[in-house]
């Protein structure tokens, strides 16, 4: 991508605005439509939001978009659609066992009013502060009790897929772990074993970076840094790491970039959780990060922890810039079968209306807000140089995504930004008559985080609080 190092927050200012402006009429036209009983609203077919029963991952963040809407706007009526159906219809998934989405759906929501409640937004009431904590506690107990131990003893949170399987989305639902460990909760486990929720976000985190970002160390025949592999599969009996896969991307060895994204965006978000890197002693047992499989050489040293996340981070940043179009907007994947046909696409504008391969709008919300935050952490260590690079990155894709043909300004058009991909090989995407690949259409990650992203840019135009995950305790 070609970054722009003269872009400022102050420069899109007007942009977030218009976003914000377009965003209510949206938020109220589903909310006047939409029926709960047809299931969570998942991604749009022809502008329209329709469900998809797979899992209700989405929920949080379609109630999650009305709070992000009252915090930039102040506009009660967000505030009201937010609250009311977070206590109505958001239980079911704060003991829900059966998923690793925690962190989407209830930080999304119970969450976000707990932030704003303590950031004086909202009017202080100590029994329903109490309920939204009590709902963070559980929610982060569930998420960690989703856990596969490995051969070193360490383990990781597993995928809906079972427990054989490793998520690269699953960094960024380690938030609720964080905030639940903040509010001074513990899983307790058989025979009244105490099990730290810090400790397993720690080996979770560790173990992603580990298995399924690639670092350039000649781990298989296309060990690429910064790579991601979307799921890293597990021998359930032995705890041995096995292979890499794909659910959502085109092969196990190239890069779904939505995962990518939620590598960048997770990663960054942990450094900023743990405040310039974990100390040494933040945890009882940290793996060791050497690579899997037959590599030549001593093993290194037990590297912190801190060290393990920003070396993911970074590494699946620089992946990020490397292989986006030159405005910021990816690919779906890094290796889709018919990049060839588009020549040195790498170096044009992203053209989501080409015909052999579509972009992923909302990949680039997802990582824009990880690059700036992964910029901003760089910036409080002094590393001014790379922290320059990733933040104006991060705000270069927000300039594209901000703007036509990606901001959704068509009224009749449910969604907000467009040219969203959901599962390519599954088929799930609608593509329109006369075109070739799906593109057009909205989903409800993409419109939330783009929503978040441009929340976290006013705020900071404004000189509010720096918005953050944790910042609800």
């Amino acid at each position: 991508m070609k970054i722009d190092h003269h872009l400022t927050t102050q420069k899109l200012a007007r942009n977030i605005e218009r976003l914000f402006e377009l965003s209510a009429q949206k938020i109220l036209s589903l909310e006047k439509i939409w029926r709960a009983e047809r299931g969570t609203p998942v991604f749009t077919v022809k502008g329209r939001y329709t469900t998809r029963g797979w899992t209700e991952w989405t929920q949080g963040f379609q109630y999650g978009s009305a709070l992000l809407q009252f915090d930039a706007t102040a506009d009660e009526r967000f505030l009201e659609i937010g609250r009311r159906n977070t206590i109505g219809r958001m239980a079911p998934h704060v003991s829900h066992i059966g998923v690793h989405d925690h962190g989407f759906n209830n930080i999304s929501t119970y969450g976000n009013l707990l932030r704003l409640m303590r950031e004086s937004k909202i009017p202080f009431h100590e029994r329903e502060k109490d309920f939204y904590e009590l709902a963070l506690k559980v929610s982060g107990a569930v998420q960690a009790a989703r856990w596969t131990r490995i051969d070193d003893g360490t383990g990781f949170i597993h995928s809906f897929n079972g427990p054989h399987s490793l998520f690269i989305d699953t960094m960024r639902t380690l938030r609720v772990l964080a905030v639940a460990h903040q509010l001074g909760h513990v899983l307790t486990g058989e025979q009244e074993e105490k099990i730290s929720l810090l400790q397993r976000l720690l080996e979770h985190a560790v173990n992603t970076a580990r298995y399924n970002v690639y670092y350039g160390e000649g781990r298989d025949a296309y060990d690429v840094r910064g790579r991601t592999a979307h799921e890293a599969i597990f021998n359930t009996t032995s705890g041995a790491f096995r292979c890499p896969n794909s659910q959502q991307g085109y092969s196990p060895f190239t890069t779904w970039t939505r995962g990518l994204a939620w590598a960048v965006l997770g990663f960054a978000e942990q450094l900023e959780f743990f405040g310039g890197g974990v100390r040494e002693n933040a945890a009882d047992r940290v793996p060791d990060a050497r690579p899997p499989g037959n590599v030549t050489g001593s093993p290194p040293t037990a590297p912190t922890a801190g060290k393990v996340l920003l070396r993911a981070a970074a590494a699946t940043a620089d992946f990020y810039i490397e292989n986006s179009c030159a405005d910021g907007i990816p690919m779906w994947d890094t290796g889709a079968p018919n990049l060839d046909r588009l020549g040195d696409y790498l170096k044009r504008p992203a053209n989501p209306f080409n015909r052999w391969e579509p972009v992923d709008s909302s990949a680039a919300a997802i990582a824009a807000q990880g690059l700036i935050r992964l910029g901003n952490h760089l910036l409080a260590t002094r590393n001014t140089v790379q922290a320059s690079r990733y933040r104006q990155a991060g705000l270069t894709i927000a300039n594209t995504l901000l703007r036509e043909p990606y901001l959704s300004t068509d009224v009749r058009h449910q969604g907000l930004l467009l040219h969203s991909v959901y599962h390519r090989p599954n088929g799930w995407d609608y593509i329109a008559r006369g075109q070739k690949v799906p593109n057009g259409e909205s989903s409800m990650w993409g419109d939330y985080h783009l929503r978040e992203l441009a929340l976290m840019l006013l705020r900071e135009t404004r000189g509010e609080k720096y918005l953050t995950f944790f910042g609800c305790v």
